[in-house]
């Protein structure tokens, strides 16, 4: 599955893989910075800066290599282990989005990241029995 205008995919729209590592390595960094969201992560992140690399690429237009290396994303089964609430998803998704921003994604290729991880963020919440207070409103996010 990928997101795709009529005319180019994502991934070619934002400069492909290089683009995307940007991301990655961005998002990264704000996450090592996050005293809240850095315990929900491993303690060494790398390999999952990698698959997330890959399957942001694939997803958006590029490369296979995720399923190729990895199988199918099988994304919620993935993020099970993991403790995340609705604040967590919150956290993650102010992340993604000023590190969209701070990549510099132009339009249109911004507006179909970001309606990606809008929808996505909260798909990933492994424990809705404890949910925090949404500390991020989807309207009060930054357009």
């Amino acid at each position: 599955m990928s997101a795709m205008s009529e005319q180019q995919t994502v991934y070619d729209m934002v400069g492909g893989a290089p683009t995307f590592k940007r991301l990655v390595d961005t998002f990264y960094g704000k996450i090592e910075q996050d005293p809240e969201l850095r315990p929900v992560f491993p303690p060494d992140m790398e390999e999952g800066k990698e698959g997330q690399y890959l399957f942001l690429m694939q997803y958006f237009g590029g490369p296979p290599i995720y399923n190729q290396q990895r199988g199918h994303p099988r994304l919620r089964m993935r993020h099970m282990p993991f403790e995340i609430g609705r604040h967590e998803a919150d956290l993650w998704l102010k992340h993604m989005l000023a590190s969209v921003d701070e990549v510099g994604i132009q339009e249109p290729a911004r507006s179909l990241m970001r309606e990606y991880f809008l929808r996505f963020a909260h798909t990933m919440v492994t424990r809705p029995d404890k949910p925090a207070p949404s500390s991020i409103k989807l309207n009060e996010v930054k357009e």
